[in-house]
């Protein structure tokens, strides 16, 4: 016999707890495969063909459908209705019936057809049931395993799957090494040629999302939420947060006592990346000068219909406002929606003040008024050069 049965039942209880599928599930697979083996060593390809596998025992039987006919021109696909009598009393002309074949072997070619049929389904199998289990989990946290990294790509162990990080899912500057435990936010599950391929991130926002969720239980009540969040992954990120409960300092529920909680987020996404909590506000103007923090802002002119807004700083603040590379105004222009403009505020200098001289100069006056001490100097030179003149003339 090339195909043993009671290995096969034996193999069918070792796979199913294996590949973490239902027994039963793995059954099928097997006596469909077995069916379609049937079909190759003892009737047609087109026949229908049922087959029941005992794993208790190993025994096959095989269930081939037939009309039944007056009279039969292919056995393969009728039967008289005196042979159906035989097997089934109430059997009539036009009705089809199954008839139960027992399966003693397969040839070499056959039993190597179900083994294909049967590693082929199995991985069918596996992938759905992955899809089925893991479609729930979209939009959530999970734990994982770096398995390999392979380039830019990083895959990890998820437990019964596998799943890829792609270089813009991932946090900038973050090393990953095989056997590191980490957590991952499931973004996506694809049916793929090779089978369900589960994406993972740890650069989007809706990870810190999740990971402050986890640390404010107020967001689970409703008390506190984040109304919108841009974040440049390993560099920085803005929150802005709101609070429905009066009373409720929302910016202070996220930090949590002495930073615990933003503390907590930041030791997971790592602490090179800053994170700016601010609080959100349905005016334009407040919300755009809260998101430019920690810069002082000095004016902000929106234009509504352009989703534009000028914004004036003080001149000491144009760095700070616009952050390095960039950074914090296109951080804050994600944030609000607008699309921002930052300049330094114009500085307009006091000229010193001057007092026109209105009083003309008389005509025998020189333009311009003596200094009082200067002509006190001239006059005694004088005098005592005349004194010198006349003690000379008298001798």
């Amino acid at each position: 016999m090339d195909f043993d049965f009671k290995q096969l039942s034996v193999a069918i209880r070792a796979i199913a707890e294996e590949k973490n599928l239902p027994e039963e599930a793995v059954q099928e697979v097997v006596e469909q495969a077995l069916a379609a083996a049937y079909r190759r060593d003892y009737g047609e390809r087109e026949q229908e063909v049922r087959v029941k596998m005992n794993l208790n025992t190993g025994d096959v039987d095989a269930y081939v459908s037939k009309e039944i006919v007056e009279t039969v021109s292919n056995p393969a696909y009728e039967i008289s209705l005196s042979e159906a009598k035989t097997r089934q009393k109430n059997a009539e002309l036009g009705e089809t019936i199954e008839v139960h074949e027992k399966v003693e072997s397969f040839g070499r070619v056959a039993a190597q057809t179900a083994k294909q049929v049967i590693l082929q389904r199995l991985r069918e199998a596996e992938r759905e049931i992955i899809m089925s289990e893991f479609e729930d989990k979209i939009g959530t946290v999970i734990n994982a395993t770096v398995g390999r990294v392979e380039g830019s790509v990083v895959r990890v162990d998820l437990g019964k799957a596998q799943g890829i990080m792609p270089r813009s899912e991932q946090i900038q500057g973050e090393r990953y090494y095989p056997g590191q435990r980490l957590k991952v936010y499931l973004k996506d599950v694809e049916r793929g040629f090779r089978g369900p391929q589960l994406i993972v991130s740890r650069g989007n926002h809706e990870f810190v999302e999740w990971l402050f969720r986890s640390e404010v239980p107020e967001m689970e009540n409703g008390a506190v939420e984040i109304k919108a969040m841009s974040r440049e992954a390993g560099i920085r990120s803005k929150i802005a947060v709101w609070s429905n409960v009066p009373g409720v300092d929302p910016v202070g529920t996220f930090v949590g006592g002495h930073g615990t909680r933003v503390n907590a987020v930041m030791s997971e996404i790592g602490e090179q990346e800053k994170i700016d909590i601010i609080v959100f506000s349905d005016n334009p103007l407040e919300f755009i000068t809260n998101a430019l923090s920690p810069t002082k802002v000095a004016s902000v002119t929106i234009d509504q219909s352009a989703h534009k807004a000028q914004v004036l700083v003080p001149e000491d603040q144009l760095s700070i406002a616009i952050g390095k590379g960039g950074q914090n105004v296109r951080l804050a222009s994600k944030l609000t929606g607008y699309e921002l403009d930052i300049a330094a505020e114009a500085i307009s200098a006091k000229p010193a003040e001057v007092k026109p001289d209105t009083a003309s100069p008389k005509k025998d006056e020189p333009a311009t008024k003596p200094v009082p001490g200067r002509i006190k100097r001239k006059t005694e030179l004088e005098s005592s050069l005349i004194e010198a003149i006349e003690e000379h003339g008298e001798q």
